[in-house]
């Protein structure tokens, strides 16, 4: 059984609940990353995507507007030993960009679609090779 901690991006960018959206869209920027778990107290309290900051950011007068007034406030937790194919069953059923990897209550991952699209083409690859 593969699990999700195989193919997780491990320690993922984070940011806080109440920093600006300004400022998450510039660690993603930064980072290359579109999803941003968020924290409060160093605990999941939900998810910021590149899409929600980027709809926000594009409208006047968002310089003050918080991180925790956009994100959304509950992401798809998984543990790092889940099933991989329940998780990602998962995903494909509610069309869930990303899944965040806790640990009791620390974030230790993501899995993204990229992610799974990464496990896909290694599997498309080994099949073409086998003559599939």
């Amino acid at each position: 059984m593969t699990t999700v901690r195989a193919l997780m991006t491990p320690s993922p960018h984070t940011i806080g609940s109440e920093q600006t959206i300004e400022e998450a869209s510039r660690r993603m920027r930064y980072a290359g990353v579109r999803h941003l778990p968020v924290l409060a107290g160093g605990r999941l309290v939900g998810l910021l995507s590149e899409r929600d900051a980027r709809l926000v950011t594009s409208l006047s007068g968002t310089q003050h507007v918080t991180v925790a007034e956009v994100m959304s406030p509950e992401p798809f937790a998984v543990g790092p030993d889940d099933e991989l194919a329940r998780v990602v069953e998962t995903m494909a059923t509610r069309k869930l960009g990303s899944a965040i990897v806790v640990e009791g209550v620390e974030v230790i991952g993501i899995f993204t679609t990229t992610d799974a699209l990464h496990l896909l083409l290694k599997h498309l690859s080994i099949d073409t090779l086998r003559g599939f």
